[in-house]
């Protein structure tokens, strides 16, 4: 049995709420690090296509002998293909590359507001078709903002089941996740220890050393407490275990809040800004 918890989606479909990210680790690497993810116990993998490291995700996953349904798989949109037609064909890619007939949730990876005349509904509405048709099991959005969101709501029949958003203590980003409460739209935290930058903070390094963890252990458990599904990645097997290792421990209400304090708003941002991000890959 997995230590690890599951939510319930909006859709009614489970998602385990400790996943393994491959983002910015290489094609020819990933199947190995999916691989031994796995072995350590993790079943929920976030890829994405452009990410071009889909392939080596379901090469892991076969490498490591677990049947395809085992495991939860998350893939995303490239940004390059929002037109309808073009977004079915990346889908379309996306299955191929990964060696199966569906992935558990498949998400529009950034709004780009700048881009495509601003017109990420239709994009939404392919992905309606996608859930409909059962090659997405759920479907939901990245980087969306609150209006980004509320527009979704105002020009589509389906609520996303995810937000995947940068979420860590020197960012909360706690307008978008209580919108996110209010709608039932699950968290997802990218960047979940702000890229190392919160692991000296002397606050979480206190907390740690009352627990005897480590100060990704702490903040690992802290968006696991606030009710997220969390992210983190590494290529090294001893890292994995150890962002693994955060079952057997809890934070307490003082605990909670000290790290939630540490918020810096707009100014603890590590990625970019969702609202002006317009980035194509080649």
């Amino acid at each position: 049995m997995s230590p690890v918890p599951s939510i319930a989606l909006n859709d009614g479909n489970p998602i385990p709420q400790l996943g393994f990210g491959v983002f910015q680790i290489q094609p020819d690497q990933t199947a190995a690090a999916v691989r031994a993810a796995l072995e350590v116990g993790y079943r929920h993998i976030d890829t994405a296509e452009m990410y071009r490291n889909e392939k080596g995700v379901g090469q892991g996953i076969r490498d490591a002998g677990l049947d395809r349904g085992e495991v939860f798989i998350t893939s995303k949109l490239n940004n390059g293909y929002h037109r309808p037609d073009d977004a079915r064909r990346a889908f379309d890619a996306t299955l191929s590359a990964l060696g199966a007939n569906y992935v558990d949730l498949f998400l529009i990876h950034w709004p780009l507001p700048t881009l495509y005349d601003g017109d990420f509904v239709s994009t939404w509405n392919v992905l309606e078709e996608f859930a409909k048709d059962g090659r997405a099991r759920s479907i939901g959005v990245s980087n969306f903002q609150v209006a980004h969101l509320q527009r979704l709501a105002e020009a589509s029949q389906t609520v996303p089941a995810v937000n995947q958003i940068e979420v860590h203590p020197y960012f909360t980003n706690e307008q978008v996740r209580a919108y996110g409460r209010e709608h039932r739209i699950a968290t997802e935290a990218w960047s979940p220890i702000a890229q190392g930058k919160v692991l000296d903070d002397e606050h979480i390094t206190r907390i740690a050393d009352a627990h005897r963890k480590t100060p990704a252990q702490v903040v690992l458990r802290w968006h696991i407490q606030r009710g997220d599904v969390v992210l983190p990645k590494s290529v090294h097997r001893e890292r994995m275990q150890s962002n693994f290792g955060i079952f057997d421990f809890s934070l307490n209400n003082g605990e909670m809040d000290a790290i939630t304090r540490l918020d810096r708003g707009e100014s603890g941002r590590t990625g970019p800004n969702p609202d002006r991000f317009d980035f194509i890959p080649d």
